[in-house]
């Protein structure tokens, strides 16, 4: 397939510290030694679609947000900023500063990740698993067309946890209510103890699905933060 979006690396950040300082250590080796770490990855990702429970299923459909179906990864976070703006009945003042704020974030996650894909240009786990492990193996998810590592969900959410947790504090509860319209999956609303366990969860959602290694995940979900804290350094008078 036609490789998605290969110059979003280059965007013009809304900070340059989002770019030059955030880009992660590289991934495991690629290898196809049983013993390495490349392989153990794919072999945990093969193993969690396999076995796959009811309840991971859901939370994979729920983080999907796949575009052309849906508002895409960076307009959940907007939903769920809004829901919760409208629950606190913000100011006008206070809205236009979270919107900002958040705008930049997921804007600067997907260039700072989309640099990262096709500088380290990793195979995805279907291709590795096809060719290494098991060619009829299939997942729940459709791999989009662009590199693995790191996570653009990962990125993304991680950036709005932080950005959201500074603005909002640390350990709020809230429920995301963004499917609960959606007819094709379970939309149900789902509850957080935080901003970061929303994006623990929508971050590992990419391992149920198939579409990413352990490390695009977790490595991803940090690169997102240390974008998110650059954002929190700008002041709003």
């Amino acid at each position: 397939p036609i490789p998605l979006q290969p110059y979003w690396g280059a965007v013009r950040p809304f900070m340059q510290v989002n770019v030059d300082d955030t880009h992660p250590v590289p991934p495991p080796a690629f290898s196809t030694a049983p013993t390495s770490a490349f392989y153990l990855e794919a072999i945990e990702a093969y193993d969690a679609v396999n076995n796959l429970p009811p309840e991971q299923k859901v939370i994979a459909e729920f983080w999907s947000d796949a575009p052309g179906n849906t508002a895409t990864p960076p307009g959940h976070s907007y939903s769920i900023m809004m829901q919760i703006l409208d629950d606190e009945t913000a100011a006008l003042a206070r809205t236009a500063e979270v919107y900002a704020k958040l705008g930049m974030g997921v804007h600067d996650a997907f260039v700072s990740c989309w640099k990262t894909k096709y500088d380290f240009n990793l195979i995805r786990p279907i291709t590795y698993i096809h060719e290494h492990v098991d060619n009829t193996w299939t997942i729940p998810l459709p791999t989009p067309p662009f590199p693995e590592y790191t996570s653009g969900h990962s990125v993304q959410s991680g950036a709005t946890a932080q950005i959201m947790t500074d603005l909002f504090g640390d350990n709020y509860a809230f429920v995301d209510r963004t499917h609960v319209n959606r007819p094709d999956i379970d939309g149900s609303p789902r509850s957080f103890s935080s901003f970061y366990d929303f994006a623990d969860e929508a971050a590992i959602s990419r391992l149920y699905g198939g579409i990413h290694y352990r490390a695009a995940i977790d490595i991803g979900v940090e690169q997102g933060i240390d974008i998110g804290k650059n954002i929190g350094t700008l002041q709003f008078q």
